[in-house]
Formats: C-alpha cells, structure tokens, sequence
C-alpha cells in the first residue's frame, strides 16, 4: 500500500490553469458550464469540491474525462483525511494469512 507523501492541489487549482489556459473569465466559464458564478468560484477557491456532476460537465468542457476530475478530488480528499483520522484504534477483520 503507498500513501502520498506530498498534499495534492485541491481540484480547484487545477480548474483553474484550465481556465486561464482557454482565456475566458470565471463568469463565462460559469455560463458555460450551467452554473452559477458562485459556486465556480467556491472549487476555484478550494472551498468545495468537484461533484461527478460538475466533472461530467468539466469533461466536456476542457476535453477531458469525468475521471480525470473526480480523481484529482479523490486524491485531495484521501490526503486530507488522512492528516486528520487516527486509524490506529481500526479493528483489522482480515488476517493475512487467509
């Protein structure tokens, strides 16, 4: 089992380089994406994060897939679990000797 030793970007970070890579502002963007300006600006901030919803909608958007989105923000969230959840006190239920 690896674990990341580095914090993965928040999903919103990456959105953004898509963003400025195409050069339109975050209200188009939002247009674009049937969205509220709003809630863009909330995944850009890193304050809420890519539903498969808005992945799907990214995918099409940026030419990409809905995974590509929803792993970046599975990283992200593992991670920062991580930080925060003492599993020491996790009862293992599979030996592995089984």
């Amino acid at each position: 089992m690896t674990m990341e030793m580095f914090n993965p970007p928040h999903p919103g970070e990456i959105l953004r380089e898509y963003i400025n890579g195409v050069g339109k502002t975050i209200t188009e963007v939002a247009q674009g994406l049937a969205t509220s300006r709003k809630h863009l600006s909330l995944i850009l901030n890193g304050h809420t994060g890519i539903s498969a919803e808005m992945a799907l909608k990214l995918s099409v958007a940026f030419d990409t897939t809905p995974d590509f989105w929803l792993n970046f923000q599975k990283s992200y969230d593992l991670w920062q679990v991580r930080q925060k959840v003492d599993t020491s006190n996790i009862t293992h239920f599979l030996n592995s000797a089984a």
